[in-house]
């Protein structure tokens, strides 16, 4: 399937997951020396290709649509993370919800309540507040001293990268349930996975915790 296919499947795919009300959230894949991206003001469940960008990697546009105002936002998660090769921004309601209130620690702002998001997210640090399309949002993440796959941005949704733009989407997914589960839970006496498992759950699949500092 081209990467063409694979972005409006995708697409598709997060609106069926009730992750991008109306026009709302992005896509990209990076594939070769560009990087293929959904157009501004697009809906993700009724991609064409005329609603899709070409970019160069430096996020210049080489030629389709005007692309979504967030492009400084996924070259600087593609830097982050040198091996994936697809980039996911939704304004889901419980990634939004919990990106409004408190992380639960510096390094992840859900907290290791379920071995699935830790299987397929690892930890999820709250970048502070950047009006949408400001440049700076790219700077949040390339500055963050954590390791990440996966980011909420404060009072504005939440930004996934993966190893191909499937693996992004059920992180996405995977993501906005971790953080409705962290809502319900809010203000309650969590059993928290203890943290000699979550290193060993993050370990084995290969995605980012930062372990408490000793003593």
């Amino acid at each position: 399937m081209s990467a063409v296919h694979r972005l409006i499947a995708a697409g598709r795919a997060l609106v069926d997951a009730g992750l991008s009300p109306g026009s709302s959230g992005n896509l990209s894949v990076r594939e070769g020396d560009s990087i293929l991206m959904t157009g501004t003001g697009t809906q993700l469940g009724a991609l064409q290709l005329p609603d899709l960008a070409v970019l160069g990697l430096d996020g210049e546009r080489i030629e389709g649509a005007k692309p979504s105002k967030e492009v400084s936002l996924h070259l600087a998660l593609y830097a982050k993370n040198p091996s994936h090769t697809a980039v996911v921004h939704v304004h889901s309601p419980s990634a939004v919800a919990l990106s409004c209130l408190a992380p639960w620690a510096e390094h992840s702002a859900v907290p290791p309540l379920t071995p699935y998001s830790l299987m397929r997210v690892g930890q999820v640090p709250l970048l502070p507040f950047a009006a949408p399309g400001d440049p700076a949002m790219g700077a949040l993440i390339t500055d963050s001293p954590h390791p990440f796959h996966a980011a909420l941005l404060a009072n504005h949704g939440a930004v996934v990268s993966g190893e191909t733009v499937e693996r992004a989407v059920d992180s996405a997914i995977e993501l906005e349930e971790a953080c409705r589960i962290a809502l319900l839970t809010q203000g309650l006496e969590r059993n928290l996975i203890p943290a000699e498992q979550v290193l060993a759950i993050t370990e084995r699949w290969g995605t980012p915790w930062t372990p408490a500092p000793v003593g």
